[in-house]
């Protein structure tokens, strides 16, 4: 089950748009300084440029660990926002496909429900920094979630 005091967070976050405060719950979303925002109907998640994240000094890169953290964190918190799970989900399964290296500038992600049963759910999560058409990594994650009544 979501804790009393997480849900009304994430409910309150939600209807006025502001999710630091849900944020502030992860110690991870600290560490490597995510945000989120939301733009109409769907969620922009955001890495900001952080010398902590550099994993390659000689390009530099962002570490690829903290790339797919990222991103399976953002799933994460989608699925916590938009499912009517009744507790938080669960990652069984995360690939991550590097298409380029994510250099040292803010890294951008969005993540698109592709199915959501009744147990399982399936994300795809794309990552990109200057233009959404060239995405730095695309992974997939299947989350274990509870739904919000017993199943029969």
């Amino acid at each position: 089950m979501i804790p009393r005091d997480v849900r009304l967070r994430l409910n309150e976050a939600h209807a006025v748009g502001d999710y630091e405060p849900l944020l502030a719950l992860i110690p991870y979303a600290g560490l490597i300084g995510i945000e989120c925002a939301r733009e109409g109907d769907d969620l922009l998640f955001r890495l900001p440029a952080n010398p902590d994240n550099i994993g390659n000094p000689l390009l530099p890169a962002i570490h690829g660990g903290v790339i797919a953290g990222f991103m399976e964190l953002s799933a994460a918190l989608y699925l916590l926002i938009y499912s009517e799970s009744a507790s938080i989900p669960k990652i069984i399964d995360f690939s991550i496909d590097y298409l380029r290296a994510g250099h040292y500038r803010d890294t951008f992600a969005r993540c698109q429900l592709w199915r959501q049963g009744r147990r399982v759910t399936n994300v795809a999560i794309t990552a990109w920094q200057a233009d959404p058409a060239s995405p730095i990594a695309t992974a997939r994650a299947h989350f274990k979630i509870e739904p919000e009544k017993p199943l029969k």
